[in-house]
């Protein structure tokens, strides 16, 4: 039997894995359950840990994973779709065979859009020029109006804003954007860049998220804008 604060608590866990495949973070489940300090989730993990609910995954940060859930939310009224076929993919084992993960995958797949996926940033290639290009499957959620394509983070320029190497971009196409927006820019018709953008008067700074890079500034003819930054995925 669990308490209600332990109910409440896999159930916020067992959501926010499905809604982003992320396990929350001790700060978020504290402001989630109202409680005032983490020492309160620790003692709610521990208890749904000892009675099988849940499993810390070694060696991984914000890591667990769902063993199971009470009979009662086996049940649970109608959700919105929020998984890609990855992400739903990528989900343990355990958590994939319970009913409530088998219908958030069922409405994923129904629920998606295909994005053209133009592989790594790589220098010396404006975008339409890359060559290993592929489809993703993207949640609708993650696309607006407009036209999007998806890009690979290649480096740790941006590790700051909580873009890493290997992450999966959604870039919304355009050729405009306001200062303090990372988009991906064209340097001089050959380097393809994702930075955060920053006017200087006349001239525009492609600024990174990494204290390890500076900041490089041009003037406004040798960049051009080809999309801004609006979603994010993540494989782990």
């Amino acid at each position: 039997m669990l308490t209600p604060k332990q109910h409440e608590l896999l159930l916020y866990i067992h959501q926010r894995l499905a809604e982003t495949g992320v396990s929350p973070s001790f700060d978020e489940m504290r402001e989630a359950l109202d409680l005032r300090s983490k020492s309160g989730i620790h003692r709610l993990i521990t208890g749904l840990e000892e009675r099988g609910f849940i499993r810390r995954l070694p060696h991984r940060a914000r890591a667990l994973e769902i063993l199971r859930l009470p009979e009662a939310a086996a049940n649970p009224q109608p959700a919105p779709s929020i998984l890609s076929p990855e992400a739903a993919a990528a989900m343990p084992v355990t958590l994939m065979r319970s009913p409530v993960a088998t219908a958030f995958i069922a409405r994923a797949a129904a629920n998606h859009t295909s994005l053209p996926l133009y592989g790594r940033i790589a220098a010396g290639l404006p975008i339409e020029a890359t060559r290993d290009t592929a489809m993703i499957d993207i949640p609708n959620h993650l696309v607006g109006k407009g036209d999007h394509y998806a890009l690979e983070v290649a480096g740790d320029s941006m590790i700051e804003a909580g873009i890493l190497d290997g992450d999966i971009t959604i870039i919304h196409r355009c050729d405009t954007a306001e200062t303090g927006t990372i988009i991906v820019a064209l340097v001089d018709d050959q380097e393809v860049t994702l930075k955060r953008l920053r006017r200087k008067g006349a001239s525009i700074a492609l600024e990174p998220a990494n204290k390890a890079y500076e900041t490089r500034i041009f003037g406004p003819d040798r960049v051009r804008i080809q999309g801004k930054l609006v979603g994010l995925l993540r494989r782990y």
